[in-house]
């Protein structure tokens, strides 16, 4: 089975994990901190703070600015549904815009009508890997003085126009063992905010900035020096990970140019794709997907049902339609693009998709 996602691990990360063993300091400590340094000058920010997950760092970021009851923020409608849960979790309400359908990321105009007085950040998601246009977000944030919060968890890496995404705003990063880079389970914040770092390390930390004098409430949602270990030399790595991803993206494209029934990812001018995901869109997308998996070609939606369609969304009341996050999530289908794929493997997925049109 050619895998849809396969994390790439080697003996750079057994041997670092096994230093920090040996050490005896197995919690957040230095290693924490160093992967901390480097993912902050990689991104081009002047913080980054290491949490246990992408929803942490989410939730985090939102507490950190301020975020709670009675507050609106804007995001998405299309993605993982911790992006909602994040707002949820401090009290404030999600506020759904619909999306673009080339890129599957928020409509920026649609984002300004949803502006009230309520609102107090928008949370743009770079979906898949392909930023969100970040020009016309960052320039409503700015225009009508509301937050900016990226939920970069699936796209590190990734460019608006030579920008690092992350860096506009209050960004969130994953490093579940699917995404671009792991440190096995994990997330990063990142700011040039110097306060909004400080109140997200006290946030991860039972409201702490010194041991056993708690300021604020806080939550337990730090990294330990083992998955810092995976991260640090994962991230070493990233820029040759991309580089595959975008390789392997390039030759799906072209080899699918044409093909009756499949419409293959859009890279909008001056935007950098790290190719998180590879997603095709079909009519026939379940047909698609069975008769892949008969040729051994794993595959994944992302995602089946939008957030405002989950059964908890609905029991909280949301009815807004969003018509082309619907459409989407009936037509979306991820293919293998990891960069432990063949040049063999490339080319039968290629063909097999091929035969499946042609035979339809």
């Amino acid at each position: 089975m050619i895998l849809v996602a396969k994390p790439q691990l080697d003996e750079a990360e057994i041997e670092a994990v096994s230093d920090v063993l040996r050490s005896g300091m197995i919690a957040q400590g230095q290693r924490v901190a160093d992967f901390e340094q480097a993912f902050a000058e990689y991104n081009g920010v002047e913080h980054a703070v290491a949490v246990n997950s992408g929803t942490a760092a989410l939730h985090a970021a939102l507490l950190a600015h301020g975020i709670g009851k009675g507050d609106e923020v804007i995001t998405s409608p299309f993605s993982f549904v911790a992006t909602a849960n994040s707002i949820l979790f401090t009290g404030a309400t999600p506020v759904f815009a619909d999306i673009e359908p080339e890129t599957f990321n928020i409509d920026a105009d649609l984002m300004a009508e949803k502006i009230g007085p309520r609102t107090k950040a928008i949370m743009p998601v770079h979906l898949y890997g392909h930023p969100a246009d970040m020009g016309a977000i960052r320039d409503i944030a700015e225009d009508r003085h509301l937050l900016l919060i990226e939920d970069a968890c699936q796209s590190h890496g990734a460019t608006f126009q030579g920008k690092k995404v992350g860096s506009f705003g209050t960004g969130a990063f994953s490093f579940y063992p699917t995404k671009n880079m792991t440190t096995s389970e994990g997330g990063m914040l990142t700011t040039n905010s110097k306060s909004v770092a400080e109140k997200a390390r006290m946030i991860r930390a039972h409201g702490s900035a010194q041991r056993y004098l708690h300021e604020m409430l806080g939550y337990n949602l730090r990294m330990t020096d083992i998955c810092a270990a995976i991260g640090l030399v994962q991230l070493q790595k990233l820029d040759m990970y991309t580089a595959k991803r975008q390789q392997n993206a390039g030759r799906l494209t072209e080899g699918l140019r044409g093909t009756e029934n499949i419409t293959c990812p859009t890279v909008k001018n001056g935007c950098g794709h790290v190719f998180h995901q590879y997603t095709v869109r079909t009519t026939r997308r379940d047909d698609l997907a069975a008769y892949l998996n008969d040729k051994g070609i794993g595959t994944g939606i992302h995602y089946p049902i939008p957030i405002h369609r989950q059964p908890y969304y609905q029991e909280l009341g949301y009815t807004d339609s969003m018509p082309l996050s619907e459409k989407a999530s009936r037509e979306v289908l991820s293919l293998p693009v990891h960069p432990q794929l063949t040049d063999d493997d490339i080319s039968h997925i290629i063909s097999s998709i091929k035969e499946w049109s042609g035979n339809r």
